[in-house]
């Protein structure tokens, strides 16, 4: 990829100082496929919650909005061509960022925006629950794509979901074109899915399930995803890559043991990954046959 020829990437999550997560990850991952990243974060941390207590830095909600005005005004502002979102830290900024998003999309109506609705996982919600109605309210309607797992689409759309056709029918009635459900239900023995909804189409790329993994994979795979349309995939082979990154990534970080994803020394897995990834097209509820009346 040329300097700049998929233009600049928005990242807006959090840091930790240590670790792969949040920003950190989406942001390297961005980087190493070539694009240039802005990065603002939205809380820092010493490190990931999992680890243990820490003192969490916070940001004013004004000095958050006038930020947002800056970028609103920059000169530079006609570089930006995708944005991705993850998690936040009060209910004011997805609405400040809301506003970033539709300024940037008069700019660009072909803007590329990924929501990543960072807010829970099966153990429950683990933002305040205004955040995350911030996020589904005022972020997922302007998405072009969203990230969410299985358990933070339950959430947004009010209901249980334990098969991929409930999957299915709970990401298309999310709103964005293109919703990528990680952690879908696997059809393969001892796997684990990410189910990605597009227009007609419903692709299954699964491998196999590792136990126990760091923190950090949804921000990998929305940010991998994101960079690998944006240089031009079509979506399958940019689902295939993506989770064929994140997976071989995992697979290499447990392998030595890391309770981080050791990113720095796996760039190779970001930019050509060798890991098998089970791609498997489904059965899309505008591809069944009508009941004749």
């Amino acid at each position: 990829m040329s300097e700049n020829s998929a233009g600049a990437v928005i990242v807006i999550s959090s840091h930790v100082v240590r670790g792969s997560v949040g920003n950190r990850a989406a942001v390297f991952a961005l980087e190493a496929l070539g694009f240039p990243v802005w990065a603002l974060p939205t809380v820092v941390l010493p490190w990931h919650p999992g680890h243990g207590p820490s003192t969490r830095m916070t940001f004013p909600d004004d000095d958050f909005e006038r930020v947002i005005d800056d970028l609103i005004r920059a000169p530079w502002i006609s570089e930006v061509k995708g944005v991705l979102t993850g998690y936040f830290g009060s209910p004011a900024q997805p609405k400040a960022v809301a506003r970033l998003v539709a300024a940037l999309k008069e700019h660009n109506p072909d803007l590329t925006y990924v929501c990543d609705p960072v807010v829970g996982d099966m153990g429950g919600l683990y933002v305040p629950e205004a955040t995350a109605a911030a996020i589904r309210d005022f972020l997922i309607p302007l998405a072009t794509i969203a990230t969410p797992n299985r358990y933070e689409l339950a959430w947004m759309v009010g209901s249980e979901l334990t098969d991929n056709n409930m999957i299915t029918q709970a990401a298309l009635s999310l709103g964005p074109p293109r919703v990528l459900v990680t952690s879908a239900v696997p059809m393969m023995s001892g796997g684990t899915g990410n189910l990605l909804l597009s227009g007609r189409h419903a692709l299954l790329a699964e491998h196999r399930l590792v136990d126990d993994p760091p923190n950090g994979l949804g921000d990998l795979i929305a940010a991998l995803f994101l960079g690998r349309l944006l240089a031009g995939l079509d979506e399958e082979k940019a689902l295939q890559l993506a989770t064929a990154s994140v997976f071989e990534i995992l697979a290499r970080t447990k392998k030595r043991g890391s309770d981080e994803l050791t990113l720095e020394r796996d760039q190779s897995s970001l930019l050509t990954p060798m890991a098998l990834v089970q791609m498997r097209r489904l059965m899309h509820p505008a591809q069944r046959p009508k009941r004749p009346s």
